[in-house]
């Protein structure tokens, strides 16, 4: 159903570091959709593996460095989309990063450079690279990023991530309001937990994804391909009307107010 609904879309993706990864399932869907994709890349292993990734399923499409935590990155990652593109659909942002420490002791133990760190790479950079996006948003556009329940609740060991994760939609509410003048929405995806280079770096990331087989309605996880498709849904007019929103995809995990599986 969803074939050639991005036919004549050009977008961004960020965020790819192997075919596990959010970001690529977002790709493949958009691709398949009929998109054309633009990627970046964080140094030369990534830079590998993501061009092996085109390579072999999206030959066409180019791929450039970007470190989000540089503003000069940004800001020649997208001369580098202008080099392709005459105007930019959508960015799907799907980057964030936190001291692996920090996500296995408590969160009273976070330092504060750690603490700038993570909220710099992991929620300011979605205000940068929004606002060098939108003025190639020139029939408005839809902006992604990808969040986690964590940001509504205590997650055990999610730690500082969680409170980057809440200060991503908060960001997220302002751009919303900032750029819908000018026709561009920004959503956030609540994902569920899905195995992932990231994801790996959280302590007690298995008994999550168990936790969520066990007390969510659908009764089991999510697949990456799920949050893939509903990126495609808000990048897509599909979604006109939405923004500002933060869209879970986490099998209704997140309305359980007390799992009583395991509970005698």
């Amino acid at each position: 159903m969803a074939e050639g609904l991005l036919t004549g879309k050009t977008g961004a993706i960020l965020g790819v570091a192997n075919d596990h990864s959010i970001a690529w399932a977002c790709a493949r869907a958009c691709a398949n959709a009929g998109a054309q994709l633009v990627f970046n890349y964080l140094g030369d292993p990534l830079e590998k593996r993501v061009k092996k990734l085109l390579s072999k399923h999206m030959p066409d499409a180019p791929a450039y460095p970007c470190d989000v935590s540089k503003d000069e990155d940004i800001t020649q990652f997208f001369e580098n989309v202008r080099n392709h593109f005459d105007r930019l659909d959508f960015v799907i942002h799907s980057l964030a990063y936190a001291d692996r420490e920090d996500l296995h002791r408590d969160f009273l133990g976070t330092q504060r450079a750690n603490f700038a760190m993570a909220l710099d790479i992991s929620v300011y950079s979605l205000v940068a690279v929004a606002r060098e996006a939108a003025p190639m948003m020139t029939q408005g556009g839809s902006i992604v990023t990808m969040t986690y329940f964590g940001a509504e609740k205590v997650v055990p060991n999610y730690n500082v991530m969680g409170v980057a994760k809440a200060a991503l939609e908060a960001s997220a509410r302002y751009l919303a309001s900032d750029l819908g003048p000018s026709g561009i929405r920004v959503n956030c995806i609540s994902a569920g937990p899905v195995r992932t280079l990231s994801a790996s770096a959280i302590a007690g990331a298995r008994a999550i994804g168990k936790y969520v087989e066990a007390v969510s309605p659908l009764g089991r996880n999510i697949d990456a391909a799920e949050i893939g498709a509903t990126a495609l849904y808000l990048v897509s007019d599909w979604a006109s009307g939405m923004t500002g929103e933060v869209l879970h995809v986490d099998a209704g995990c997140n309305i359980m107010g007390m799992g009583l599986a395991g509970v005698e």
